[in-house]
């Protein structure tokens, strides 16, 4: 049986095809903050491959969503739209409003938190540095901070008369140039950042996401685990116990 899985963030779609919990196929492609025009194109293909299941989580908004959920619906075959709860498969979430909380960082903490005696801090590494920790099976909360790139960015768009291309973000100590400088101190300023919680209490530390092996070249202290397509792995945990 043959599945669909889709990640739809802010800026990106993301989707695996799985077959006996095998990754088939995968895809990821900017959609310009119109995802349901990119899913259009991939309609087609998605029938031809005779999908029986689809899981869905998406950040974005009712209207959007509606139209998702319209495309998806020509494959008649169950869809399913992962939602924020305030309890899941024994996991607590940590916000006053669940429903607040990103579907894309409620199923990371899902994938992974299921040891009761275990803490855990879950980074991922995407169009935003998302911190999210947990006691157990408690969710605490966490952080979001603009990523690498986005800092960069605003650098960038925010200071006169100085030009920053890009370059490799691959060092902590000080810059001997403006260059050096600006992308020394952004990844010192997030590499601190994750320290500093970690230093709050002993935690498993889980990274994920296109730039998880950078950050964990400089948290070796940490043992960190990087788990690649975590958002599958809760996103297929969620719909295990959906019933």
């Amino acid at each position: 049986m043959k599945n669909l899985w889709l990640d739809i963030g802010n800026t990106r779609l993301k989707y695996w095809i799985t077959q006996e919990d095998r990754i088939i196929e995968q895809g990821a492609e900017l959609h310009l903050q119109s995802p349901a025009d990119l899913l259009l194109g991939l309609i087609q293909h998605f029938k031809n491959l005779n999908i029986q299941q689809i899981g869905v989580s998406s950040v974005q908004d009712k209207k959007n969503n509606d139209r998702i959920n319209k495309l998806l619906k020509s494959l008649n075959v169950p869809i399913t739209f992962a939602q924020v709860q305030a309890s899941y498969a024994g996991l607590q979430c940590g916000y006053e409003k669940p429903e607040q909380l990103g579907i894309d960082r409620w199923l990371q903490v899902l994938a992974v938190a299921r040891d009761a005696r275990q803490n855990y801090c879950v980074i991922s590494c995407g169009t935003a540095l998302t911190i999210d920790l947990a006691d157990g099976l408690q969710h605490l909360g966490g952080y979001i901070l603009p990523n690498l790139y986005l800092q960069r960015d605003s650098l960038i768009q925010n200071t006169k008369g100085i030009k920053i291309p890009d370059a490799a973000f691959d060092q902590l100590g000080p810059g001997r140039n403006t260059i050096d400088a600006v992308h020394h101190g952004i990844l010192l300023g997030l590499v601190s950042t994750i320290e500093k919680v970690l230093q709050q209490s002993p935690r498993q530390l889980i990274l994920t996401g296109g730039d998880a092996p950078i950050f964990a070249r400089y948290l070796e202290h940490y043992a960190p685990c990087i788990e690649n397509d975590l958002l599958l792995k809760g996103l297929q945990y969620y719909i295990q116990h959906q019933f």
